[in-house]
């Protein structure tokens, strides 16, 4: 087999995460519970040696209020007052982000999916039935839900007093680990959005015990720099003063959209893939051909044999079923 054929795809939720074993605080058996699936490292699939890991990671950046307040972003306003009416501004609606996600976990066991906003998983998740809270408590524990970050929202690293950055982690971390116990506890960083990083926020992630931290906006001359020379992932010096401050970063290769040709939502512009066997407009061979480019040629710029391509944009996943759909059909 050629070289360029030695790809593995790995529908994962986050593969740098310590393996707790312990059931969340409060969590009940159901239905789900057959499949022998763990959180933790535990719970990732195995890599490949010898050939090219291409992690999948299925996810949603959704902001705790910007364009709209936090209740129009969760319930789904697309309108706005303004000084000429009402005015569309966003189609976003959170609500329906994690309505329609649960409900694609459910279909397949080998589905995985992160989230990162604990101040929307909290709003959403307190008007959910009992049996619904169970449902999900089952799928975090399994490791098919998974939250990275956890803070109440992704913070500014420029601008803000650690202080704050501080309270509002507390916040958002408390209720994940009263609501899902160990299990729900996140252990890598996702600041994918804030526009620039700060030493001290890597310092903060070390003190609060994460293991790893992915950034999505880097300057872009030092993003084309760390391309050329191989270095998009490094272990940070976090602090002088303190020991053990060593936090492994990486710099995300497309910020955190999915690469170009492979975008497979509602609000995006990217061809399904179309692998009907009698249909003209049969894609499977462009899509594969342009995907195995898009990953070889992301592979030159990592120093080991596991990239990862983050399946996910500004509130995507209202209809969950479009991404999952074709995720699968990439990953057979």
């Amino acid at each position: 087999m050629e070289n360029r054929n030695k790809i593995f795809l790995l529908l994962v939720v986050q593969w740098f995460l310590v393996g707790i074993g312990s059931n969340p605080t409060g969590s009940k058996q159901s239905f789900i519970s057959q499949h022998a699936t763990q959180c933790g490292y535990e719970g990732c699939p195995i890599v490949k040696e010898n050939m090219l890991n291409v992690h999948l990671v299925a996810h949603t950046h959704d902001d705790v209020g910007w364009l709209k307040t936090v209740d129009q972003y969760y319930y789904g306003s697309e309108f706005t007052p303004s000084m000429e009416g009402r005015s569309s501004i966003q189609k976003a609606g959170v609500q329906y982000i994690l309505d329609s996600v649960i409900q694609e976990l459910l279909k397949d066991s080998t589905r995985r999916f992160i989230f990162v906003e604990s101040a929307f998983m909290h709003k959403w998740y307190m008007e959910q039935s009992e049996e619904m809270q169970d449902i999900v408590k089952t799928l975090v524990h399994e490791g098919r839900l998974e939250f990275i970050g956890g803070a109440w929202s992704m913070n500014d690293e420029a601008s803000v007093h650690y202080q704050s950055v501080i309270d509002q982690f507390t916040w958002g971390l408390r209720f994940l680990n009263d609501t899902f116990g160990e299990c729900g506890r996140p252990r890598a960083g996702w600041q994918i959005d804030p526009f620039g990083h700060s030493r001290e926020q890597g310092s903060l992630f070390v003190q609060m015990g994460y293991d790893g931290l992915f950034q999505g906006r880097l300057d872009f001359q030092d993003k084309s720099n760390r391309i050329a020379k191989q270095t998009m992932e490094m272990m940070w010096k976090t602090s002088d003063s303190l020991e053990g401050s060593e936090l492994f970063t990486s710099g995300l290769y497309y910020i955190y959209a999915p690469p170009p040709g492979f975008c497979f939502d509602v609000l995006c512009n990217d061809d399904p893939i179309i692998d009907g066997p009698y249909s003209k407009d049969n894609n499977v061979k462009e899509k594969v051909d342009l995907f195995l480019d898009t990953v070889h040629n992301m592979s030159k710029t990592f120093l080991t044999n596991n990239i990862i391509l983050t399946m996910g944009e500004d509130f995507h996943y209202q209809d969950a079923n479009m991404w999952f759909k074709n995720l699968d059909k990439l990953i057979r």
